[in-house]
């Protein structure tokens, strides 16, 4: 009778203990940038019924939260950020709220009264026309010049700032939406889409698949959509359509070579919308409908690696999301890998390894840049962010020193076997979150030998700083035709005409400025009369060359590149101009004036940025 006892009490040890393991499934990393208690109750479905109201540059309307408990917390805490809360519904019957503490980055907490058993928070508010993730344009600012538009941009922490909700990227939720609007104008959102305009102005939008708040995006403006196969499109303004279509032709084609390489594709459909150019990133991931900067239509599709970078995120980001932000190169590292590989596809070896050898460049320079400042920690891959802004972190060191990590493990065990290994992980992992801890031991488990990890350094690649001595070198033969003619010229051994330039593309280009030295007046003169690079209309070249004009005070180059300031507002682009006017006074009051003018065609992201350079 004892033994049996005993048994008894030893099954009851494992059926608690198994049932505790179950019950803490659901914790998820503390979050330094969100006040939410994400680990008491959490949201699981946001609905939205909003009105836009251009006039006044608002969003007004409600949000119904719909919720999951965990413990029995009789608070629900949400972020918030310039909101105006009118009332809050608990179940249907109003309740007590409370907002606390106003934090310049963070915003503030929004505490709500409700019971262990409330199953939907309803928040009837309004936006800020200061609202950091909302960009209201002027027609003026536009293509058409008839219509207002608007756009969000809710990475890494803005998404507070329209909507009130558990704003971190751990916490995964489906939406469902209703946006009143002009007739005139169409409304989209990172959700099922129309592709005409409706004319009572009503759009309703759904998304079934788990997001994180950063990928909520809506915009609305005078657009037009066209086909670019099975399940991609481009929406545009109706004067862009055309180029953009042309550009973009090779999209349904990347969708098609992402999914034999890593699994179906999970949105459904693949869209993008070119918006004006003030938006302050090249691309942003937003599920179904990637939002893309008009700097990419180039006219000869040498820029359409964003778009293969942003739908290689409906993988790894979307798919299977950073838990944290300091776990943010498990989202960019993955997708310049994997992008690298859609190119290698679709383009041929070639064209792959002139990206990464440019990737490789423009890494050591941020290296050596964050080193001079004193940012060493910011050069490890897994980041400490407590306290700052989750922007610190969007450096090259998360894409580019990501993508080479994994591209020294794929080195390392031979491309059949990670290729499968990470089609495993974008299947076990899908809808889910994923920290950096938890990553390097699935890696050790799951694919890497000890000997195999031991060659890799894993340590050294994630959680030290700068690039490890052994990481691969890139080749690229035809970036090496290009050396010939840096080397030549930088040594007065050719002049510009004198230079074989056939065949030259964007990437050429911009591996040729970088290779500029010992430049004077004379050498860009010469530069520019035969190539005419102050009048191109690349802005990815435009921004070399002006960083020389800059630097060699090539005055001839200043007017089109105060036009460029004006014009694009784009942060890559704009930062490393500003920083570069910034160091000189004359200089410096040049760049205030332009600003001046420019700041208000700035999103929040750029401007915000602009304002820390110039101060």
């Amino acid at each position: 009778m004892k033994k049996i006892y005993m048994l008894a009490f030893l099954v009851l040890i494992i059926f608690w203990g198994c049932k505790e393991d179950k019950n803490t499934d659901y914790i998820l990393s503390k979050d330094h940038h969100s006040y939410a208690n994400f680990n008491d109750v959490r949201v699981n479905h946001l609905s939205l019924d909003l009105t836009v109201d251009f006039n006044q540059q608002i969003l007004k309307g409600k949000v119904d939260l719909t919720l999951d408990h965990f413990t029995d917390a009789t608070v629900l805490i949400l972020d918030t950020r310039k909101l105006v809360i009118n009332k809050v519904l608990a179940d249907g019957k109003e309740t007590s709220f409370s907002l606390g503490e106003e934090h310049t980055i963070f915003g503030q907490p929004l505490s709500i009264t409700i019971s262990k058993s409330t199953q939907v928070v309803s928040i009837y508010y309004a936006t800020s026309p200061d609202a950091d993730a909302l960009q209201w344009l002027t027609p003026e600012q536009t293509l058409g010049k008839k219509h207002p538009f608007l756009f969000s941009q809710s990475q890494a922490i803005l998404a507070r700032t329209w909507i009130p909700c558990q704003d971190g990227p751990g916490v995964k939720f489906t939406y469902d939406a209703t946006i009143k609007t002009d007739p005139h104008l169409m409304a989209l959102m990172s959700a099922t889409n129309g592709t005409q305009k409706q004319s009572d102005g009503i759009y309703k939008f759904t998304m079934k698949q788990p997001i994180s708040s950063y990928l909520l995006a809506l915009t609305v403006g005078d657009l037009s959509f066209a086909s670019t196969g099975r399940n991609s499109g481009v929406y545009a303004e109706p004067a862009m359509l055309e180029k953009s279509v042309w550009e973009l032709n090779t999209m349904q084609s990347m969708i098609d070579s992402a999914e034999q390489l890593y699994g179906p594709y999970a949105w459904e459909r693949y869209d993008v919308v070119v918006l004006p150019p003030s938006f302050p990133f090249g691309g942003m991931e937003n599920p179904r409908l990637t939002f893309a900067t008009p700097t990419i239509i180039a006219g000869d599709r040498s820029l359409v690696a964003l778009i293969a970078h942003e739908l290689a995120h409906s993988w790894s980001g979307n798919l299977v999301t950073n838990e944290t932000w300091n776990d943010f190169w498990l989202n960019e590292g993955f997708t310049v890998y994997f992008e690298q590989r859609i190119m290698e596809k679709i383009f041929g070896k070639p064209y792959e390894e002139m990206l990464t050898k440019l990737g490789m460049g423009e890494l050591k320079a941020t290296l050596q840049e964050l080193e001079e400042e004193g940012k060493l920690a910011d050069t490890h891959l897994y980041l400490d962010l407590d306290g700052r802004d989750p922007d610190d972190g969007l450096t090259d060191v998360a894409y580019e020193k990501g993508r080479f990590f994994l591209q020294k493990v794929e080195s390392v065990v031979g491309r059949n076997r990670f290729d499968v290994f990470l089609k495993k992980y974008f299947e076990e992992f899908r809808f889910k979150t994923m920290n950096t801890e938890r990553f390097v031991t699935y890696l050790k488990t799951h694919l890497l030998t000890s000997k195999e990890a031991a060659d890799i350094h894993i340590q050294a690649w994630v959680y030290g700083p700068g690039l490890p001595d052994n990481a691969l070198i890139p080749y690229s033969q035809e970036l090496d035709r290009v050396e010939e003619a840096i080397a030549g010229f930088n040594n007065n051994q050719l002049a510009a005409s004198e230079m074989n330039t056939t065949g030259y593309t964007t990437h050429h280009w911009l591996y040729f400025l970088r290779g500029l030295k010992n430049l004077d007046s004379t050498k860009m003169a010469d530069l520019d009369e035969v190539y005419h690079f102050t009048e191109t209309g690349n802005s990815e070249v435009a921004c070399d060359w002006y960083k020389h004009c800059i630097e060699q005070n090539y005055t001839p180059g200043f007017p089109a590149m105060r036009e460029f300031l004006i014009r694009v507002g784009r942060r890559k682009f704009l930062t490393p101009l500003y920083t570069r006017l910034a160091k000189e006074p004359v200089h410096k009051a040049w760049a205030k004036e332009v600003y001046s003018v420019a700041k208000k065609g700035y999103h929040s992201v750029s401007y915000n940025t602009i304002d820390q350079i110039l101060n």
